[in-house]
């Protein structure tokens, strides 16, 4: 019980090296493919569940915007097998670094804004300033919304990093509790087990969750830069 709580968010290491690299590339391993005509259950249901994600994000993008599909998929099935491996015994969750997801936030944003500046120049630098705005204010205004601006690849990398790795503190707290009630009452250690399991399902409709909203604000980023 005296072990320090953020250990298992402490990058991992082989033979002294960090093996951050392959723990991000094994996701990939785990997609399912087919080399046959006539795909399986499991392949149809991944291609069914990605062309409905696809769709569903993809809605309301012009041609501009749509050319940016792979890529937010890519990410979206990245982000998810990355969080949902994470939730394995004796495993590490790469997007509980906040290295990692500034990494993957600010390359995106950056890529949205210079897609606006080069498509839509006027009105991208139109938001930085409010229609009526008194004189007075223009200044002030403008420094804020570049603020608000240049602190978005900021929020999306927190947002993913204090949900992951608030939902993995709080299972360890628990497996500790249930593991240190064993000895002591079988009754609390069978509620505190239950609560165990009712964490372990609703961090993964987290991972789920975040996977989505990291890739969805990324996509209402380029909806305005397009």
């Amino acid at each position: 019980m005296n072990e320090n709580l953020f250990t298992l968010f402490s990058t991992p290491t082989v033979l002294g090296q960090p093996a951050t690299i392959p723990i991000i590339l094994f996701p990939m391993l785990l997609i399912p493919t087919s080399k046959y005509l006539i795909n399986n259950r499991l392949t149809t249901i991944q291609q069914n569940l990605t062309q409905f994600t696809l769709k569903q994000m993809m809605m309301t993008h012009n041609t501009k915007g749509q050319t940016w599909s792979l890529m937010l998929m890519s990410l979206i099935i990245f982000i998810t097998m990355t969080n949902l491996l994470g939730l394995l015994p004796y495993s590490f969750t790469p997007t509980t670094q906040l290295s990692m997801n500034l990494a993957m936030a600010i390359p995106l944003w950056a890529g949205t804004v210079v897609t606006g500046l080069r498509l839509k120049t006027k009105s991208s630098l139109a938001h930085l300033l409010p229609q009526g705005t008194p004189t007075q204010l223009i200044p002030m205004l403008v420094v804020i919304e570049t603020i608000s601006l240049l602190i978005q690849p900021v929020a999306l990398a927190v947002r993913l990093t204090a949900n992951i790795t608030a939902g993995h503190l709080l299972m360890h707290l628990t497996g500790n509790a249930a593991l240190a009630l064993s000895t002591i009452s079988s009754p609390a250690t069978l509620l505190t087990f239950t609560l165990l399991m009712l964490l372990t399902i609703l961090e993964i409709a987290v991972a789920l969750i975040q996977a989505y909203v990291f890739t969805l604000l990324i996509s209402l980023y380029l909806h305005n830069n397009t």
